[in-house]
């Protein structure tokens, strides 16, 4: 290791030009296909030398415990959505942008392949742990930051689900936003809330599927 190499790593780090050009073409990514801006994450974290814990890929205590409590939560999280939170947001009971999968089982693999990696990989590495490791290196881990970095990036979340859901996707990616921010921002590691985003996610397409997104949507409000 020497001194050029450890020059580029904190440059790479820093708010100067290069990392500023770094964190455009990162979040660039989103606008191929999250996955890119992912893997852009890995790439940087890796030259930049920052370490793999501070965007969250740190080791769990339990892989088994970590992956299953982000399944079931979820799975439970993607129902409460659905049945109570959403409906009292005024959101139609059909979710349009995605009604094409209802029955489509020519669809299934890539859709399910679309929830595991851009969903549960892609925008949990990004939202949560590249945006909060970036916030965090500017404004500390005081509580108010915290606050505002979890605003921040729910509301950068939610307005990335704009374009092909509405307004009714972005009121639910805030608040999505906001509940696997917490979990990341209480634990330090991004494995729950990859498991439940893509729990979450694939509930979605499965009640999208099966047809039953109406009579869900209407379990508490008739």
């Amino acid at each position: 290791m020497n001194n050029q190499d450890n020059s580029f790593a904190a440059r790479l780090r820093g708010f100067g030009p290069s990392g500023i050009l770094t964190m455009v073409i990162i979040l660039a990514g989103n606008f191929i296909v999250v996955p890119l801006s992912a893997f852009f994450v890995l790439i940087w974290t890796r030259l930049s030398r920052t370490p793999w814990r501070e965007i969250g890929y740190a080791r769990p205590k339990s892989w088994s415990r970590s992956f299953l409590t982000g399944i079931v939560f979820g799975i439970a999280f993607k129902l409460a959505m659905k049945a109570l939170v959403m409906p009292l947001l005024g959101a139609p009971a059909i979710n349009q942008a995605y009604h094409y999968v209802a029955g489509n089982t020519a669809v299934l693999p890539r859709m399910i392949i679309i929830m595991i990696v851009v969903a549960g990989f892609g925008e949990e590495t990004v939202f949560r742990g590249y945006l909060f490791e970036r916030w965090r290196k500017l404004f500390g881990h005081g509580k108010g930051s915290t606050i505002t970095m979890l605003l921040l990036t729910s509301g950068f979340f939610a307005a990335a689900h704009y374009p092909d859901q509405g307004v009714p996707g972005m009121e639910q990616a805030f608040i999505t936003g906001l509940v696997f921010g917490t979990i990341f921002a209480a634990t330090g590691r991004l494995w729950v809330p990859i498991a439940a985003h893509a729990a979450f996610d694939l509930t979605a397409l499965a009640i999208i599927y099966w047809k039953i997104e109406s009579e869900i949507a209407h379990w508490l409000f008739k």
